[in-house]
């Protein structure tokens, strides 16, 4: 499982959407990804306290781009 990043511009300003989602075999070899959790807009405190947890419950360390994103300005 890891965070997903979804950005949208709406009135010159981008948001940044995230949500958990988890990587499934299907078909034999085919991987699709699933979303399991959609969190909305999140601050960088809270999008840490995500990453800890998804940590803590699954023990895998985080692969970029999806955990290696650079915080809001």
């Amino acid at each position: 499982m890891f965070l997903r990043e979804k950005s949208r511009t709406k009135d010159r300003k981008t948001h940044r959407y995230w949500s958990v989602v988890e990587n499934r075999r299907v078909s034999g070899r085919r991987v699709v990804q699933r979303q399991v959790l959609y969190l909305g807009e999140l601050n960088d405190n809270q999008r840490a306290g995500w990453v800890r947890t998804i940590e803590a419950l699954w023990g895998a360390k985080p692969k970029a781009p999806y955990w290696a994103v650079k915080p809001s300005g």
